[in-house]
């Protein structure tokens, strides 16, 4: 009697067969998950970057002394190129968020002097915080897009079961735990850009919730650049801590708290 070929495992329609203990054989990994050198490009680009401003000494510059060297030269320039001006420091705000450089509150601080000196009141404060937030924004994105890509999937898909289940209740609450983050000034504004591309939040609760975390914060700072130029006058630099005085800090806390309480009415629901 002829012996028939022996048949590959799986079914008859090309899936994979289950194992002999019942559990679906292992399938690979997605496309989209594999380590690939070429997604590191832009990752490494920013971290060079960073490097470089460090190597240079580019760090130094970035203080309230060289700027008051020559504040008064960036006020003239300003006035006479303003729409040139809002884009150049949005532009150049974007860049320094994206390359996780230091100084993003003296840059706002400075920002509010700049523009209060040529819109005033509140208006140039105003103005100032929103450049800074769409700024700000952007060179987050870019970030929070380069780690995604270049880090964020091959690490989840290599992730054990206890960073999956972190993972899938960060994502179930992005946009609730993303706003904690951006109003709670106690995590450094570089580290709050990365954590959400390893965890998977989607782009859209990335951008909309680093938009609108971040506006408390930098409208406290563009309002202190409003009385820069007595104090770099007298010599004297502003006080970055402000945002910890009680009367700042505690209106921050209570946002934070008011983003938190769906969060918590999720868990008293559902152990319910």
């Amino acid at each position: 009697m002829p012996q028939q070929k022996a048949r590959p495992a799986g079914r008859p329609d090309g899936t994979p067969a289950a194992a002999p203990n019942g559990e679906k054989a292992p399938s690979a990994a997605p496309a989209g998950s594999r380590f690939s050198l070429a997604k590191l490009i832009p990752l490494g680009i920013l971290l060079a970057g960073l490097i470089a401003f460090f190597a240079t000494g580019l760090n130094k510059y970035v203080s309230f002394g060289e700027l008051a060297k020559h504040h008064t030269a960036m006020v003239a320039w300003v006035q006479n190129n303003f729409l040139l001006a809002v884009l150049c420091y949005m532009a150049g705000y974007a860049v320094m968020i994206a390359f996780s450089l230091p100084g993003g509150a003296v840059a706002t601080i400075f920002g509010g002097f700049l523009f209060a000196s040529v819109v005033d009141g509140i208006a140039g404060t105003i103005l100032a915080a929103a450049i800074v937030v769409v700024g700000a924004t952007l060179g987050a994105t870019a970030l929070f897009l380069a780690a995604r890509s270049g880090l964020g999937e091959p690490l989840r898909a290599r992730a054990g079961p206890g960073l999956k289940r972190m993972e899938a209740g960060f994502r179930e609450n992005a946009m609730n735990y993303l706003l904690v983050l951006r109003l709670v000034p106690l995590f450094p504004f570089w580290l709050v850009n990365l954590v959400p591309a390893f965890l998977g939040v989607p782009l859209r609760t990335y951008v909309i919730g680093t938009f609108f975390g971040i506006m408390p914060g930098t409208f406290v700072y563009a309002s202190v650049g409003g009385g820069l130029g007595a104090i770099l006058e007298a010599g004297k630099s502003p006080d970055l801590g402000i945002i910890f005085n009680a009367e700042i800090l505690i209106p921050l806390l209570g946002l934070a708290l008011l983003a938190l309480i769906p969060v918590i009415y999720k868990r008293i629901k559902a152990r319910r």
